[in-house]
C-alpha cells in the first residue's frame, strides 16, 4: 500500500532532477502558485465528494497526489513528514 505513495515522492523526484516536456508532474514542481490552486481545489472536490458520497475515492487520490507534488515543491521532504507523525503518537 505504501509502496504506491513512496513511488509517487520518487516520480516527483526523478522530475525534479529529469523534466519531461509537456508533464503535467513538471508543471505542479515548476508552478508553486499553480500547485497550491491544485491542492485547493482538489480539497474542496474532495469535501465535496464527501459530502455528496460519491468518488470519494478518486478525489482522496488526487489531494494526496498534488500534496505531494506541493510539498516536494516546497522542499518539505515526506520522510519529515513521517517522523513528525510519528513522534507524535502516544
Amino acid at each position: 500500500m505504501l509502496k504506491i505513495l513512496e513511488d509517487i515522492v520518487t516520480l516527483a523526484r526523478e522530475r525534479k532532477s529529469n523534466p519531461v516536456q509537456g508533464s503535467y508532474t513538471n508543471k505542479l514542481l515548476e508552478d508553486k502558485s499553480f500547485a497550491k490552486e491544485k491542492v485547493l481545489e482538489e480539497i474542496n472536490e474532495l469535501i465535496e465528494a464527501v459530502e455528496k458520497d460519491s468518488n470519494k475515492i478518486h478525489e482522496a487520490a488526487d489531494v494526496l497526489y498534488h500534496l505531494i507534488m506541493y510539498l516536494e515543491k516546497s522542499d518539505v521532504k515526506i520522510e519529515e513528514v513521517m517522523e513528525e507523525l510519528k513522534n507524535r503518537k502516544k
